[in-house]
């Protein structure tokens, strides 16, 4: 079939988009019979495979029957069935749970609820949400507020909330690669923006547990998070916690949050949560908030058209079916070691600074001088290379840009599916070492 590509009004304007037919497994194809593996998953959203039947079932069904329930009026018996798969999995009493389109909404209702409770709570002057750099929390304006990539920033700035920001746990270059104790001083600073706003104005602290798209991997220090809740706690600033792509075992924990034991106010979530086969997210939130809004005998005033949509819902459902059954999370936790192994040959190719992973998921960053970790330039697209040379050599790795500086920072990170085998990880492997030979003799000295 001939595609007329005269009217699709792609992301990049410049460059000639490979056109995706069909996908299997770990594995996509284009329509010239290229194949590529996956080693991004749709960006750690495919998590459980292409061409899952059950799945695909499940979703027929439901359209069948019933493809439409507006939000309002309405609920479905799918999103009943899944909000309470949700709440069995999320930490502590994250009980109560509203489903979205997507991870952006989710964090755009994630905000909303923050500052909502607080005025139902008599906290009327709680309006403001302190963020960090080198973070990424969706593509809506607020969300775009609150994220820390300046890169994405830079063109809507005069449209942003004024949202203050702190540093993210970035050890590799902050010169702690040491992480023993350093979480006090991240804490320091969350609190000393906190007295620096007014304690009685911040409604929310949002963060990544770890940093995905825009970092790389990058976990925090492992006293980090319990000394974050302790400040939220200390000044009534509610948590919010970004699982968007963390979520759904794809660390080897359930949520990356419960690699240190700490129960957010608010969870959003999206992507793994309906595995690619339907457009979802959702929020949790703690049993605290919902009672909240029952004193206070009020409604959450906001409405997604799509939010709880039923044939969403019934893609959910069977996508952690499937995830319980096939024991996602333990078998992730299983390859941790075997993925962080398989990834430390590539320490040494000269420009590599550093390599980071959890789980199944990895960043590496690019550095023009190991010693001082100087970055390439930004007009170098380094990081665009990789992903261009990556398809040349049949696998898909995702280029992220800025995280040394705002302007400067190369990465490609890693999110496979998490269905991945021992041999398609070892044929991983064999692609990313060819990517980099093909790049290599091009990368400015």
């Amino acid at each position: 079939m001939t595609l007329d590509t005269n009217h699709l009004f792609t992301l990049d304007a410049r460059r000639t988009y490979p056109v995706l037919t069909r996908g299997e497994g770990v594995y996509v194809w284009d329509d010239q019979g290229n194949r590529y593996l996956d080693a991004i998953a749709g960006i750690a959203v495919v998590n459980m495979g292409y061409g899952r039947g059950d799945v695909v079932a499940a979703i027929t069904e439901q359209a069948t029957r019933l493809p439409f329930a507006v939000g309002n009026i309405f609920a479905s018996e799918p999103a009943y069935q899944l909000a309470a798969k949700v709440a069995a999995i999320t930490p502590g009493d994250l009980d109560w749970v509203h489903f979205t389109s997507g991870g952006s909404e989710a964090v755009e209702v994630a905000l909303k609820l923050a500052r909502q409770v607080c005025v139902e709570r008599g906290e009327v002057d709680r309006s403001t949400f302190i963020s960090r750099w080198t973070s990424y929390h969706g593509a809506t304006l607020a969300t775009l507020a609150v994220g820390g990539a300046r890169a994405r920033r830079r063109k809507y700035e005069p449209l942003l909330l004024d949202v203050p920001h702190i540093s993210p746990p970035y050890c590799y270059r902050d010169g702690h690669a040491d992480h023993d104790g350093c979480g006090e001083r991240y804490a320091a600073e969350l609190e000393s923006a906190i007295l620096q706003v007014g304690p009685r104005t911040v409604a929310a602290f949002i963060a990544e547990p770890i940093i995905a798209s825009v970092g790389g991997a990058i976990s925090p220090p492992e006293d980090y998070w319990p000394l974050i809740r302790e400040v939220c706690d200390r000044y009534g600033v509610l948590l919010i916690v970004d699982e968007v792509v963390t979520g759904f075992g794809r660390t080897g924990k359930d949520f990356a949050v419960d690699h240190w034991g700490v129960v957010p106010d608010i969870l959003a979530m999206g992507k793994g949560i309906s595995g690619g086969y339907a457009p979802l997210g959702a929020v949790a939130v703690r049993a605290g908030i919902r009672d909240s809004f029952r004193e206070a005998g009020a409604a959450f005033e906001h409405i997604f058209t799509f939010g709880g949509n039923p044939v969403s819902m019934a893609a959910g459902v069977a996508v952690l079916d499937a995830w319980k059954q096939e024991g996602i999370t333990a078998r992730v936790a299983g390859l941790d070691a075997e993925f962080r192994a398989l990834l430390e040959p590539f320490r040494a190719y000269p420009f590599v600074g550093d390599i980071r992973s959890r789980g199944l998921m990895a960043g590496i960053e690019f550095v023009r001088d190991q010693a001082t970790k100087e970055p390439f330039e930004s007009s170098d697209g380094v990081a665009v290379r990789f992903r261009e040379a990556g398809l040349k050599n049949g696998i898909v790795v995702y280029p992220g840009t800025g995280m040394a500086d705002g302007a400067r920072g190369d990465i490609i990170s890693l999110y496979p599916p998490l269905t991945i085998t021992h041999d398609e990880l070892g044929e991983l492997a064999e692609r990313l070492t060819a990517t980099f030979d093909a790049v290599a003799p091009s990368l400015p000295r």
